[in-house]
């Protein structure tokens, strides 16, 4: 391939989901009601941490921020998606599309040290509750959750320049509905042996790095409980951790199976995208929700004060007139 045509690419034409033709619509609908939905949930899931100090906590605080990257992660492939669906334009810039890839990596390697983040945060709190306060202390919050940026910021960098220096045919189509990494390299015409050596290396890294990390918390947080079995203390511990157990299968079960355990990119990989990009964001808020009570409480407590102002709106107090003498 001469360089100059390196550079040929103007744009990229996006295949989109194997949806029939009859029924766009109705996937269309789907998809819109859970980009919605995960925005709304994630957005409620911000404010109730934000307006409650009793949410105040490091569990809290990263919870927060996992929410902020399940709505960009959502936001950096649906509206897209949602946009070729309704006009039936299936292009993409190229440009726009190393954009896409740049904030799509950022995100999902964001959740991956989240998540990891998070579990660490569960260790200390189960296995060493009395210096939870002292080792969970606000600079290191900071730190874990700005490092947590700056790699993910690196990693999204380093995987997006790799694949600038590549060359694309004129047959430009890719077989997914957004910029995915495995299927750029697939559909370039360069050699790739580079960009695939780093997404197995760097990638390989920063991926089962926090995966390990959640392991040993939860193999540590299995050994501490064993140690004192009660039903009271594996009941603390089930609510405590199951819906971030939970959010951890959905999300590296899907991941993995893309990006390291696939051997061809056909509809079960597009449909494994569709779970952990899609999906997955949009379940968080009702997994966090519905298994925990300070949420719960938090927005019980903030529907009570709407009503009251609502009503104080409509009701308002009648001043009494003082009659001087």
């Amino acid at each position: 391939m001469r360089p100059e045509n390196q550079s040929s690419v103007s744009q990229f034409l996006l295949l989109g989901l194997p949806i029939p033709p009859g029924q766009q619509g109705l996937f269309f609908t789907l998809f819109l009601g859970m980009y919605l939905t995960t925005v709304l949930g994630n957005l409620l899931i911000i404010l109730l941490i934000r307006l409650d100090s009793r949410l105040h906590t490091p569990m809290y605080f990263f919870l927060s921020y996992l929410a902020f990257s399940d709505i960009s992660l959502s936001s950096v492939i649906v509206p897209k998606m949602l946009t070729n669906m309704q006009t039936q334009v299936q292009s993409i810039s190229y440009v726009e599309c190393m954009i896409q890839l740049y904030f799509f990596m950022l995100f999902v390697s964001l959740d991956s040290f989240l998540l990891a983040v998070m579990a660490y945060d569960r260790y200390v709190a189960i296995c060493h509750p009395l210096h939870y306060t002292t080792i969970m202390r606000e600079g290191l919050c900071v730190l874990l959750v700005a490092s947590s940026w700056i790699l993910s910021c690196s990693n999204a960098l380093l995987h997006t320049l790799l694949l600038v220096r590549l060359s694309f045919p004129a047959d430009n189509t890719i077989t997914h509905f957004f910029c995915d990494l495995a299927a750029l390299l697939k559909l370039s015409c360069s050699d790739t042996s580079l960009n695939e050596l780093v997404i197995f290396t760097a990638g390989g890294i920063l991926f089962f790095l926090p995966f390990g990390v959640i392991l040993g918390s939860y193999i540590r947080i299995g050994t501490i409980i064993l140690r004192v079995p009660s039903t009271k203390g594996l009941f603390k511990a089930f609510s405590t951790c199951g819906s971030h157990l939970s959010v951890v299968s959905l999300y590296y079960g899907t991941a993995a199976g893309v990006y390291f355990f696939s051997s061809s990119w056909d509809s079960k990989d597009i449909i494994a995208s569709v779970i952990y990009t899609v999906v997955t964001p949009m379940l968080n808020p009702f997994i966090y929700s519905l298994r925990n009570r300070d949420i719960k409480q938090a927005l019980e407590m903030c529907v009570n004060r709407v009503k009251f102002f609502k009503q104080q709106s409509l009701n308002p107090p009648v001043a009494v007139r003082s009659t001087g003498r």
